[in-house]
């Protein structure tokens, strides 16, 4: 997939493309749920996912998001993150919504995600909250005691 908006940016999801030095600095050092995600933890997801690298006019990547799934009944959106030099500009919306649109065209009727903050933007994608989340249950092993109130700033 490969879309291109008026002001020249792109989303392309091509493994080629990905600046993986960059995503992993994005992650590891910025984003609270992957801070310290080693390189070769971020190379094996990347691996096994679906990627949208989004790119500036020049081809720099600005931002970054995954999808894990089977291509049939589920997907997972996960790691979405847009360089803070770059945010304001409505790329992780349009980055959020072209996810959405590219795994609906692929047939994937449920599409879930987790966030602490950015509510708001995957609302505007068709996002909610679940209809019935005492049907989800976890294994979480991370060992991650908190995450940051939805006050805390847009990652």
């Amino acid at each position: 997939m490969l879309l291109r908006r008026e002001d020249g940016h792109e989303i392309d999801t091509s493994p080629d493309r990905l600046d993986l030095g960059r995503v992993h600095h994005w992650l590891s050092t910025d984003a609270y749920w992957a801070l310290g995600r080693s390189e070769a933890t971020l190379a094996t997801a990347v691996a096994n996912s679906t990627c949208y690298g989004v790119y500036d006019p020049d081809g720099q990547q600005v931002g970054f998001a995954r999808a894990v799934t089977d291509g049939a009944t589920f997907a997972w959106v996960c790691d979405v993150y847009v360089d803070r030099a770059a945010r304001g500009r409505g790329l992780g919306t349009w980055l959020a919504h072209s996810i959405v649109a590219d795994l609906t065209e692929r047939g994937v009727p449920r599409v879930v995600l987790a966030t602490a903050n950015a509510h708001e933007v995957y609302r505007k994608a068709g996002f909610q909250e679940l209809a019935r989340p005492s049907f989800w249950m976890e294994i979480d092993r991370r060992g991650i005691t908190a995450y940051p109130t939805r006050d805390v700033a847009d990652n």
